[in-house]
C-alpha cells in the first residue's frame, strides 16, 4: 500500500495528540489538510484522488494552536518520496520545548 500517514505523540504527558491540524505539501502546493484523530493519527493524509508521486514533500503540524505553552508555533518536516510503491509514515514526538521525527513503518 502506498501513501502518507502520520501521528503525533505528546511526550510531556505520554499520550497521543488529538485535534492537531496537519497539512501536506508537494513541491510547495498544498495537497491535503486534516486533524489528528483521538489516537493522534492521520492514517491516510494523501487524498484518495491523488496518486503518490516522486518529489519533495512537507508535512506541517500546527502544534501552537493546541499547545499554547509550546515554544514552537508549528513544526515542518520535509522529506523525499523516491519510491511511489512504498508507504511513508512520518511520526512526530512532541513536547513544549522539543521534538523529533523519523521515518516510521
Amino acid at each position: 500500500m502506498s501513501g502518507i500517514s502520520t501521528h503525533i505523540l505528546d511526550t510531556a504527558i505520554g499520550r497521543p495528540a488529538a485535534g492537531i491540524r496537519v497539512r501536506l505539501y508537494r513541491e510547495g502546493e498544498e495537497l491535503a489538510s486534516a486533524l489528528t484523530n483521538a489516537d493522534g493519527r492521520v492514517p491516510a493524509l494523501l487524498p484518495k484522488d491523488t496518486s503518490l508521486a516522486t518529489g519533495k514533500y512537507r508535512i506541517t503540524f500546527d502544534v501552537g494552536a493546541c499547545w499554547s505553552e509550546s515554544f514552537y508555533p508549528e513544526v515542518s518536516v520535509t522529506f523525499w518520496v523516491k519510491d511511489v510503491e512504498s508507504h511513508y509514515h512520518i511520526p512526530l514526538l512532541m513536547s513544549p520545548f522539543g521534538f523529533t521525527t523519523y521515518r516510521g513503518s
